[in-house]
């Protein structure tokens, strides 16, 4: 195919903020992916992880509860996962549950559409 760049699993993106490997990392509005090592802000080598059913264990808001299959939204100033659907990108799904209090959660990247609003 003529239009074909790449598989699409791993993109290569300008770092918004430094990124340490495992990161999570949003660019622009719905560019999403987690970072596969560390880069400086304004790296414009960094690679992110993006591959949809791809499973992570990422970073998420301490005091939060999180059940299996529950969405899970990208909170973009404290660069962790929650459930608060307003304002934030939707990212993935929980696989498995998370505790109150707990610092991490493992989780489906994508597969899922945000609740209607």
């Amino acid at each position: 195919m003529k239009t074909y760049v790449q598989p699409g699993e791993v993109i290569t993106v300008t770092a918004p903020y430094a990124l340490t490997s495992g990161l999570g990392c949003q660019v622009g509005d719905a560019l999403w992916g987690v970072a596969t090592a560390n880069y400086d802000s304004g790296a414009t080598d960094a690679e992110l992880f993006c591959k949809p059913g791809a499973v992570v264990t990422i970073a998420k808001t301490s005091a939060l509860a999180i059940s299996v299959g529950d969405r899970l939204y990208w909170d973009n100033t404290n660069k962790v996962v929650n459930k608060t659907a307003s304002s934030q990108l939707c990212v993935g799904v929980a696989v498995e549950a998370a505790a109150n209090p707990s610092s991490t959660v493992k989780m489906r990247i994508g597969g899922v559409q945000p609740n209607a609003a």
